[in-house]
């Protein structure tokens, strides 16, 4: 099978799995909200139950190493992406929701961990890093895609059901495409013991796990709210929809940006894209069409170019452990996020805005990024002093 062939479907799966079966709540958030089947407080419990689905999910994929155990997760969260959206469309009311977007988190994170591992590892073996990378587009792709459908729904006047349906049926589509050219494990996973991978990089690896954290409560909030927020801006306007496909759009254009990258360490890079991420959510605050366009573009150009550059120093810190650290790190970004949307709905409760959960989502992004830039120069000290000794 054309390696090629398997990371074009591997792009096609995430955009899929992420854009559709993760992230088509964003832009349903206003509808939803407009029909009166929660309001914003319940929203961000909503949104919280789908990041501790993907918690859960991340959690259980560091523990598929067979090959059967892999393939069963990969397929098995694809066609529940497809049937949980399916079933949304039939439900209404805070609770179903938050149950089917609990059940779609699991679904997206062993998607996310088994074709991070899966592609990469076709990519190595097969010469074709760059390649690799642009897998990472698809999660944009398909949020820039969901953004569209959104803009027509609403232009057509349909509601959130109608939505739901067309959401579910481009998930099958996708789906049934792809499948036959999906990468297909083939031995167990290998995970060297810890005395293997040396005491700097276990420590690299931890301190990794406090970024993506750190990333995932910073990045989430506006990845959530951002449909919402451009909505009471344009109080219903036909304009707010274009704010998710653009932010999509800017994720997808970020990856091939880093992805051609000629210099620079990837901490660097790394601490460059949390930072400008904080400075996307600080725009957020300012308010008004201005402010949120410039959330768009520093929130979402970085923001899968990030998780690239995550899963990129993972490998560089343990390059025979990475379907185990890809669940790591994800399970990490998952409490992470899980985290954001509580801090939304405690700061809708007690001030009526987001404002103090998007100070404490930038003040983190800050925060990541000198941790980014720390543990980099000092796993290179390190390896320094090794090669020297």
């Amino acid at each position: 099978m054309s390696p090629l062939a398997q990371l074009l479907a591997s792009a096609v799966a995430l955009m899929m799995a992420m854009g559709i079966g993760r992230f088509a709540l964003t832009p349903q958030l206003p509808q939803l909200i407009a029909e009166h089947q929660f309001d914003l407080t319940a929203a961000g419990l909503v949104a919280a139950a789908s990041y501790l689905g993907y918690f859960l999910g991340a959690v259980d994929a560091m523990h598929a190493r067979r090959p059967g155990q892999v393939q069963v997760r990969l397929h098995g969260g694809l066609w529940l992406c497809v049937l949980l959206t399916l079933a949304s469309a039939a439900v209404e009311g805070f609770w179903s929701h938050l149950l089917l977007r609990f059940g779609t988190g699991v679904a997206s994170a062993w998607v996310l961990v088994m074709l991070t591992s899966l592609s990469q590892q076709v990519a190595s073996a097969h010469a074709r890093p760059r390649s690799g990378a642009l897998v990472f587009a698809g999660p944009g792709l398909g949020i820039a895609l969901t953004g569209l459908l959104a803009l027509g729904a609403h232009v057509l006047g349909l509601g959130s059901a109608a939505l739901w349906l067309v959401y579910a049926v481009a998930a099958l589509v996708m789906l049934l495409a792809v499948r036959p050219w999906l990468p297909r494990a083939l031995q167990p996973a290998v995970v060297p013991a810890a005395g293997q991978q040396g005491p700097s990089r276990s420590v690299g690896i931890g301190r990794l796990g406090v970024v993506y954290a750190l990333y995932g409560v910073g990045y989430i909030l506006p990845a959530t709210f951002l449909s919402q927020m451009a909505s009471q801006q344009f109080r219903g306007n036909w304009m707010a929809d274009l704010f998710w496909p653009a932010f999509g759009l800017a994720a997808a254009l970020g990856v091939v940006l880093v992805s051609v990258r000629r210099a620079g360490s990837t901490a660097t890079w790394l601490t460059a894209t949390l930072w400008l991420q904080g400075l996307g959510v600080l725009a957020c605050l300012t308010g008004g069409g201005v402010g949120l366009a410039l959330g768009v573009v520093l929130c979402g150009g970085p923001f899968l170019a990030c998780m690239m550059l995550v899963m990129q120093r993972s490998r560089e810190l343990a390059p025979h452990a990475t379907q185990r650290n890809a669940g790591l790190l994800t399970a990490c970004f998952a409490l992470g996020q899980l985290s954001g949307p509580l801090l939304a709905a405690l700061s809708n409760h007690y001030s009526g805005s987001l404002q103090a959960a998007l100070v404490l989502a930038a003040a983190g992004l800050g925060v990541a990024g000198v941790l980014a830039l720390v543990s980099g120069r000092g796993i290179q000290g390190c390896q320094a002093a090794t090669r020297v000794a």
